[in-house]
């Protein structure tokens, strides 16, 4: 596929899809001591790794499917986690209030025993039953609900976790690439032969790679057709989540999980300070996943969801934003239920020539165990050790001293006393000790450069497009951070004016 004059570099994995499967797989090959790039269509957790309930759960629902192995795997990744990346990835608490004509009492304390005890949790307190009459998280609740449970998960920035496993691939070695899409793969007996497209500029260059690994989530399939000419016969399931977000319907800092008369569970969580996410819907989807967004009919089951048991009651016109992500869910049987596909995942690995590893299915909780069982699969073909070594080193920001977050950010507030509390708490949620590269040598809100709203500025914009790939203003301000949701449109309209002239800066350096 090469032509005269274009670059051929040798790489021993390239990945192809920059969600969170894409980004654990490259980080855990390059730590390996692998040459890795990874190439992603698109931004980083351009789609479906940025359109997540934001949790890091066991899954509590996917008991009642048998899924145990899933859900005791999922549980045992959250302390994990929150190790690694203790800015972005916190505890949580959850209310689920109870309605008896939709599921009896003993089913969900019996539910959450297991949940208590299937994934061998330390530091995350236990469930335990509420009177709603008496306790706060009743307050906002309709007066028919006076019983409920409270457990224990947890909370995660997303997006921000896919960038960050892809900081540490370069920061190990690695190559991250994104709006670059794979357009041609072929395979020899030893190595691949792959064409990757530049899809800002157009530009084509051609690499070689001893293996290649398929992580394109909701592309998957359609990668396997169009870009290798091959087909797996997979039987993969396209399903849409959407999620709504509302200026906040309560004053505390847990959680909702709501039973619907479907038999599915709806979360309410404080989001962003000032708001609250509502989510998910489970929907069967066809058509380009880069397309999908919430209809009007799941903004409309969501809402009734909750109105189910809020006093406050929402509409449609209270909704400040949504956001939609298509999974790419396998298997095997004829369940038509889409809610009850299993959220597990399967990795296909092809080793008759150059190696080629397929990822279906997956979720942000277990990303690190799919990337290391990925990992492990090539690794062997690749002259690489078998190990498991990401869950003891911290993601980039994430080496706060002994994971103390209210203690790291009490030392930056008395450092820095001139940042606003609320902006320091962010910034620190956000980019946990990488908020010292951003802030730099500042000594004054005047020093952050030109101010764009709410507590935006200049420096944080720079900070993104320096070392976190962001070339837009919906990179950063809705993918990267949620500050789209406190600017206004004109605002908004700044960012992108800045973003546009630094680009161009970039490109003319």
């Amino acid at each position: 596929m090469a032509s005269e004059g274009q670059q051929t570099d040798r790489y021993d994995v390239v990945v192809v899809g920059g969600g969170i499967n894409g980004a654990g797989i490259a980080r855990d090959a390059a730590g390996r001591g692998l040459r890795v790039l990874l190439v992603e269509q698109g931004d980083l957790a351009n789609y479906t790794s940025s359109a997540s309930t934001k949790l890091v759960h066991g899954g509590l629902r996917y008991l009642e499917y048998y899924e145990f192995r899933l859900v005791q795997k999922a549980l045992k990744e959250r302390e994990v986690l929150m190790g690694i990346a203790p800015h972005i990835i916190w505890p949580l608490r959850f209310v689920m209030p109870h309605v008896k004509e939709l599921r009896p009492a003993w089913m969900i304390r019996m539910g959450l025993f297991l949940y208590d005890h299937l994934g061998g949790r330390k530091k995350l307190p236990g469930s335990k039953g509420l009177n709603l009459r008496t306790h706060y998280a009743g307050e906002p609740l309709k007066d028919g609900v006076t019983k409920g449970f409270m457990y224990s998960d947890c909370w995660v920035q997303d997006s921000r976790l896919v960038v960050l496993n892809c900081m540490d691939v370069e920061q190990r070695g690695g190559t991250v690439l994104p709006r670059t899409r794979c357009t041609g793969a072929e395979r020899g007996d030893d190595e691949w032969s792959v064409q990757l497209t530049d899809t800002v500029n157009g530009d084509v260059r051609n690499v070689r790679s001893r293996s290649v690994v398929n992580a394109a989530g909701p592309w998957v399939a359609k990668f396997l057709g169009n870009a290798m000419d091959m087909n797996d016969g997979k039987d993969v399931h396209l399903v849409k989540g959407s999620h709504i977000v509302v200026p906040k319907i309560f004053e505390h800092d847990d959680s909702y999980l709501f039973q619907n008369t479907d038999g599915r569970v709806i979360f309410a969580i404080p989001y962003e300070q000032d708001f609250t996410l509502i989510g998910t819907t489970d929907v069967a989807y066809e058509g380009n996943p880069a397309e999908a967004t919430a209809s009007d009919d799941e903004i409309q089951y969501l809402c009734d969801a909750v109105n189910r048991y809020f006093k406050d009651q929402i509409a449609p016109k209270d909704v400040v934003w949504t956001y939609s992500g298509v999974r790419a869910l396998y298997d095997e049987s004829d369940e038509e239920d889409v809610s009850a596909v299993s959220r597990d995942y399967s990795l296909d690995l092809d080793d008759r020539r150059a190696p080629l590893l397929s990822v279906f299915g997956g979720k942000i909780t277990t990303y690190r165990t799919l990337a290391r069982q990925a990992v492990d699969q090539v690794a062997p073909l690749l002259g690489a050790p078998i190990t498991d070594w990401t869950g003891d080193e911290a993601l980039p920001g994430g080496d706060i001293p002994d994971g103390d977050f209210e203690r790291y950010l009490e030392r930056l507030r008395r450092e820095r006393p001139w940042l606003p509390e609320a902006m320091a708490w962010r910034l620190v949620r956000n980019y946990g000790t990488q908020v010292e590269t951003m802030l730099g040598e500042a000594r004054s809100l005047d020093d952050l450069g030109e101010h764009f709203g709410s507590d935006c500025y200049e420096a944080e914009l720079r900070y993104l497009a320096e070392h976190e790939w962001a070339m837009t203003a919906e990179d950063a301000i809705w993918r990267r951070s949620k500050l789209g949701l406190m600017l206004d449109a004109d605002q908004r309209e700044r960012v992108n004016a800045w973003f546009t002239g630094h680009e161009k800066k970039r490109a003319t350096a």
